[in-house]
């Protein structure tokens, strides 16, 4: 009885135990069957990263052929732009230029609230194409016209007999009786004259073949010396005719006119190669004018030129430009310009002062815009080309003249398409900000080529856990 007891209380503990290991077998297998799918997962989406990792610049790449080209530009220079893939002028490929970039490499494009650009009061311009001229306005002078300027001087020495005009700014004609100038050495030759013919009509009939020729000599000699004292033919032959020596000699007008200087008196005596008259006709004038360096390749000679008085307003007198002078005058710095018009009426005056416009020479089918888009910064030129309500686009360009209806437009050598439109106002704004964000932008790349790489925020907090066990 007893040994019975002592054995059943023996074997009852050795099951227990039994029991207590076939459950904790079983636990530690059901943990290893629920911890698999966990590690299956993790494998999966670390496998998943893996493969994401590499089609991410495909993505982008994607992403950015979708975006819209906007024009394409040399690599060289940013303002030689096409609206076509292709060469450029070094035969470099062409790089396109997408929606959201800059030509400029810098700012990029700027975006703006629509309202906020309508309180502004942003003006917009077109890029056109256009038959590209120049006005110029300037100020002239009337003077005479030097071709056309004559002197009276006499070739004999002699006393004012007779005097025809009395005062300056008489008006003659062609022909006209200016003076009667006496001269002893005029009645001498004269009578010389008259000697010399009747001798050669004497000998005409000789039989002496050097008789006949050394009296022709002697009248061709006299006839001569009387043409060199500038004497009518006229009157040499009314003094054949009659006989007759005049005291006194006439001059007369070489051309219609008004007498610009009158040098002598009744009664005075003048020597020989003395000025007496000098005559301007004012058939046509000439009008000086002036104009600045710039505009000098602008003007040539045989364009066309219009005039306004200040005291006929409304009324055009049309002339052309007849000379440009080669040098540059120091103290205004400005080139002289001359110009022509006819004068049929005496209206043109000399010594007034006109309104001058000069219609220059056409560049035809030239790219243009208006002269108030370009910011001037000195080394560049910028322009705000509007891409869409609220987006500008800064780029540089290069210009040339200045021109166009009222000079208020610019050529544009390079930089710009035609179609496009750019801002003409506010655009002082549009830079300042396309200035702040590009700082921005620079402090940010900065900030960021510093920052030193921070540790992840899990392993920063186990570390610390770590420590605190420590």
């Amino acid at each position: 009885m007893f040994l019975y007891t002592r054995k059943k209380l023996t074997v009852l503990p050795l099951l227990s135990v039994l029991a207590l290991i076939a459950v904790f077998f079983l636990t530690a297998c059901g943990s290893e069957k629920k911890s698999e799918p966990a590690s299956a997962v993790a494998e999966k989406q670390s496998e998943q990263a893996t493969e994401q990792q590499p089609t991410a610049p495909a993505g982008e790449t994607k992403s950015k052929n979708k975006r819209k080209i906007l024009y394409w530009r040399a690599p060289m220079d940013p303002t030689e732009i096409y609206d076509h893939p292709g060469k450029s002028r070094m035969g470099m490929d062409l790089i396109p230029v997408y929606e959201g970039e800059s030509s400029l490499g810098s700012g990029g494009t700027i975006t703006i609230d629509p309202v906020t650009v309508q309180n502004m009061g942003v003006r917009y311009g077109k890029v056109q194409r256009m038959d590209f001229t120049r006005m110029i306005r300037t100020v002239g002078k009337i003077d005479y016209n030097e071709d056309k300027l004559y002197e009276v001087t006499t070739k004999i020495s002699g006393w004012i007999e007779k005097l025809y005009v009395n005062y300056t700014g008489e008006m003659v004609r062609k022909g006209q009786p200016l003076l009667e100038i006496y001269s002893p050495e005029l009645v001498t030759t004269q009578e010389e004259y008259l000697l010399a013919l009747n001798t050669q009509r004497m000998v005409s009939k000789s039989n002496f073949e050097t008789i006949r020729k050394g009296g022709e000599s002697l009248l061709k000699s006299a006839r001569k010396r009387l043409l060199y004292w500038d004497i009518p033919p006229e009157e040499i032959e009314r003094l054949e005719k009659t006989g007759e020596v005049k005291k006194t000699v006439l001059l007369r007008a070489p051309a219609t006119g008004m007498v610009v200087k009158r040098n002598v008196v009744d009664g005075a005596h003048v020597k020989e190669g003395e000025n007496l008259f000098e005559i301007a006709d004012l058939s046509t004038v000439w009008v000086h004018a002036s104009i600045y360096d710039y505009e000098v390749p602008w003007v040539e000679a045989g364009q066309k030129a219009e005039m306004e008085l200040s005291y006929v307003p409304g009324k055009i007198y049309e002339g052309v430009v007849s000379y440009v002078y080669p040098y540059l005058r120091e103290k205004a710095r400005d080139v002289h310009v001359r110009l022509e018009f006819k004068n049929p009426n005496l209206e043109l005056k000399p010594g007034m002062y006109v309104n001058i416009r000069l219609h220059t020479k056409s560049i035809p089918n030239t790219l243009v815009i208006p002269s108030e888009a370009v910011i001037r910064s000195g080394e560049r030129n910028i322009v705000f080309v509007v891409r869409e309500p609220g987006k500008f686009e800064p780029r540089e360009i290069r210009i040339g003249e200045e021109g166009g209806p009222g000079n208020r437009y610019t050529r544009v050598l390079s930089g710009l398409l035609e179609g496009e439109r750019v801002v003409i106002s506010a655009q002082f704004l549009l830079d300042s900000e396309s200035r702040l964000q590009e700082a921005i932008e620079k402090m940010l790349e900065e900030k960021q080529r510093n920052r030193k790489p921070e540790q992840h925020p899990q392993n920063s907090s186990k570390d610390k856990s770590m420590d605190m066990k420590m």
